[in-house]
């Protein structure tokens, strides 16, 4: 048996061994990365492990595999990617540059011998384009094991073949599910759809794959055969034709609002790329691949919800040099939804959790919350009986304070009132270590005004979670005057147990996503004033790719609660930007009325018995709409911009010291589109030149909420982005 180890520069693909029965086994093994992905050292290894597959007598045909234990291959790597577009690369360099991989993988399913994969794991993307390509898949039916092409998550369509590919496979309409959902499957999954040929053991998927090989010497692919059809077939005479493509076309529309160019690309290189020969095919895909990749939309999504939102996962901005901390034990004051909501996603990650309340009715219905979910997930088949006993045993309600003794770490989670807050930091302090962290989960008030009650307030931070904690995956850590480090290190210790994505922010009136959001729902009240159409601000929020509509959103956080918000800002003696003057009318007239939100049985909605709820008709007596109604556009626009406006604010401030944290946060805790990278990558993406002079006619036409400051306008001057190049991060 003869072994060759295939190298390139620094890179090694890993090892390709050929056995006394013929059969070559291609084993991929990236140095120094935790996943094979998809380079271009991989590539040049993986063409001249092809030439020697057809080309050498000796080689009857391959088996395709990973070393890695982590699975075979996750796809391309995505600072490439992300990379590339910061170069600057054209739709037709992307183009060019895909259908080199595409070519290649070509190659490999023509080369004239039998070649399977053996997929010991993970096979996404790029990695499971490469098994397609193979003549027989073999899945190792174990955990972990996982197959798709999920492409379209990340704003691109599959560029190896995948559009082209699994729909001769298995045919249209059950491809394009797939593709347009990104659709990662199990093992049984795969097998049952037709994505693989068969499972085995983990530790067999090689010896299957080898033996398929010696018993197909003959093997090509489907569509390489003569007179191959699709499987259902394909164009504008396919049963499935209409519902497909003429109504999936305007679904997609209706699901995008035009925001994600991606599932149409998926859609029409699918239907144009099937009615031709796969190569034809190959290249249609090509072309989309590399209208995506050179476009804002694919890089905004990459770089944010995965290189920044896996950083911060990973604690990148963790203080160096403190050693870890686990939360053993947490306490929690407050027992309402947020605090209890808090208790369950301890509990659930394994701390003992002491629920403390004013009485044991209201620190027992606290618990009760929690077993309300738990027993939802059970019945749904989510978690099991004994788990959800388990999280429930964890959770001990008390009123005693004495019970906090243990707590390496307390969140206080009480009404948002200075005084409350005050009474319950003293009276926990007072039992607690002296190296246990004291955390406020306060949404505006100031961290460093709160630790001044505080013995210790180097131990004191903000930590604020968003509701419903169980679903929100963001934790908005907040750091006072006189924080230390070793304390913004244990609070992010904390958020990594709970599985959350941390963003580390300054102290500042509302923080960061607070100030955020209010910018937002304040915008959408004062047009509501102006006598904009309630039904037009909702929508049109909703066309920009917010997640909720300002008023509805308002609703559901209560008006009285804005008021509170709005009479803070005066008593602290905070300018007036903050208290939001054009909404301010809005907000005292509904708490007039009794109109709090949804709580109240209505606000800006009416919330009628049969759970559609619709926009009240009364708002149109309050707020007359006026004869010019703006164009949506501009409604998205004053919407999107005055976010992304207050966001540049926090920089200036020195409230966000990393670009990245306000994307992430804005994105995962308030809603923004994700299409845009978050609000600062929406700045970036407009070009924050064009930015700041449409900013200025805001300002001229609403009023100075929207005048860019000098350090802006500067900034636009110099042309200088929020975000680094990937390229200088990579």
């Amino acid at each position: 048996m003869s072994t060759i180890t295939f190298t390139l520069g620094t890179f090694t693909l890993g090892t390709f061994t050929l056995g006394d029965d013929g059969v070559a086994v291609l084993t991929i093994d990236a140095p120094g990365r935790p996943q094979n992905v998809f380079t271009p050292e991989f590539a040049a290894d993986l063409d001249a492990a092809v030439t020697r597959i057809a080309g050498d007598p000796a080689v009857k045909g391959a088996v395709v595999t990973s070393g890695k234990a982590s699975g075979f291959m996750a796809g391309a790597d995505l600072k490439d990617l992300v990379g590339a577009y910061e170069r600057g690369i054209t739709a037709a360099e992307a183009a060019e540059w895909v259908l080199a991989a595409s070519r290649l993988y070509r190659r490999l399913e023509t080369c004239g011998k039998p070649v399977a994969a053996a997929i010991n794991g993970l096979a996404l993307g790029g990695g499971f384009e490469l098994c397609l390509a193979c003549h027989h898949r073999v899945l190792a039916d174990a955990p972990g094991a996982v197959v798709g092409l999920p492409e379209v998550t990340v704003g691109l369509l599959p560029g190896g073949g995948g559009t082209q590919r699994l729909p001769r496979l298995i045919g249209v309409e059950a491809a394009l599910p797939l593709l347009l959902d990104g659709t990662r499957l199990k093992p049984a999954d795969a097998l049952k759809l037709g994505l693989v040929n068969e499972l085995a053991p983990a530790a067999e998927v090689v010896a299957r794959a080898r033996a398929w090989v010696l018993a197909n010497p003959g093997a090509q692919q489907p569509w390489d055969r003569k007179g191959f059809r699709v499987p259902g077939g394909t164009g504008p005479l396919a049963p499935y034709a209409a519902r497909t493509f003429q109504a999936g076309t305007s679904r997609l529309k209706a699901a995008t609002q035009r925001n994600y160019p991606a599932p149409l690309a998926i859609l029409s290189a699918v239907y144009e790329g099937t009615q031709v020969p796969i190569d034809v095919g190959l290249r249609i895909e090509g072309k989309y691949f590399g209208t995506l990749l050179s476009g804002p939309v694919a890089r905004n999504l990459m770089r944010t919800l995965f290189l920044n939102k896996g950083r911060a996962d990973k604690l990148e901005r963790r203080p160096a040099g403190v050693p870890k901390a686990a939360v053993r034990t947490l306490g929690i004051l407050g027992a309402g939804m947020m605090g209890a909501g808090i208790a369950h996603v301890a509990a659930a990650a394994g701390m003992d959790v002491v629920l403390l309340d004013r009485s044991e009715e209201a620190a027992s219905r606290g618990r009760a919350h929690v077993e309300r979910l738990q027993a939802r997930d059970v019945e749904r088949g989510r978690t099991t009986r004994e788990r959800a006993d388990a999280i429930l045993a964890r959770i001990a309600p008390t009123t005693r304070y004495e019970d906090l003794a243990g707590c390496d770490l307390v969140v206080e989670a009480v009404f948002e009132n200075r005084a409350i807050k005050a009474e319950v930091a003293r009276a926990a302090e007072a039992v607690l270590s002296g190296d246990a962290v004291f955390a406020s989960n306060t949404s505006t008030l100031s961290i460093t005004s709160l630790a001044q009650v505080s013995a210790r307030p180097e131990r004191f931070i903000g930590v604020h979670f968003f509701s419903p904690v169980e679903r929100m995956p963001l934790v908005e850590i907040i750091v006072g005057a006189r924080t230390s480090p070793a304390t913004v290190a244990h609070a992010l210790d904390f958020v990594a147990q709970l599985r959350k994505t941390p963003i580390v922010v300054n102290d500042s009136p509302g923080f960061y996503t607070s100030r955020i959001f209010c910018s937002y729902i304040d915008e959408g009240m004062a047009m509501l004033a102006e006598g904009v159409a309630p039904a037009l601000i909702e929508n049109a929020a909703r066309m920009a790719g917010m997640a909720t509509g300002p008023l509805a959103v308002t609703d559901e956080v209560s008006l009285d609660l804005q008021r509170l918000v709005v009479e803070q800002a005066e008593a602290d003696g905070l300018p007036d930007r903050f208290r939001r003057l054009h909404a301010q009318p809005v907000i005292r007239t509904f708490n007039e009325l009794g109109r709090l939100g949804r709580k109240s049985g209505g606000g800006f909605y009416e919330y009628p018995a049969d759970g559609r709820k619709r926009l009240w008709p009364g708002l149109t007596d309050l707020y007359p709409l006026r004869a010019d109604q703006p164009d949506v556009e501009e409604v998205k626009t004053r919407l999107l911009t005055i976010q992304a406006l207050e966001s540049a604010r926090c920089v200036e401030e020195g409230v966000i010291t990393q670009a990245a944290d306000a994307d992430i946060g804005s994105i995962l805790g308030l809603g923004f589109p994700t299409w845009t990278g978050g609000a600062l990558s929406y700045i970036d993406t407009v070009g924050i030149g064009a930015f700041v002079a449409e900013c200025r006619r805001l300002a001229e036409r609403h009023g100075p909420r929207f005048q860019p400051s000098a350090w802006l306008e500067e900034r636009a001057r110099r042309g200088e982005p929020f975000l680094p190049p990937e390229t200088q991060a990579a």
